[in-house]
């Protein structure tokens, strides 16, 4: 199991604590510090079955200034988060070959059932 975390984000840091409360230890990867590739946001997007604009989060002060009211192709979005990757929406738990937004963060419960 892996975790895209950001440790100053208080719904990641919950979904990590309900791993950890399951007695499960992901691969916890900052995706601050070692950002996903373009393959990497490819793979996550087809488990989470998103669009990369979906992958986004739209209210971020970054976003609204730099990229609001702008279209862009589906590859020129995912150019986007590599550059920014603060833009990309989190936690994203995931586990075999599925993937969430743990978003409310009891979602992760859902990933884990057979």
């Amino acid at each position: 199991m892996k975790l895209y975390h950001n440790s100053q984000c208080s719904k990641s840091c919950g979904a990590l604590e309900i791993l950890h409360q399951k007695g499960i230890t992901p691969q916890v990867i900052e995706y601050l510090n070692t950002p996903p590739g373009k393959t990497e946001l490819k793979e996550l997007l087809a488990m989470l079955q998103l669009k990369p604009l979906e992958l986004i989060r739209t209210k971020e002060p970054l976003f609204q200034q730099k990229f609001e009211g702008h279209t862009y192709s589906d590859e020129q979005w995912i150019d986007v988060m590599v550059e920014y990757p603060e833009l990309i929406e989190r936690p994203i738990v995931v586990y075999g070959n599925k993937a969430i937004i743990a978003r409310p963060i009891e979602k992760v419960l859902d990933l884990l059932k057979p």
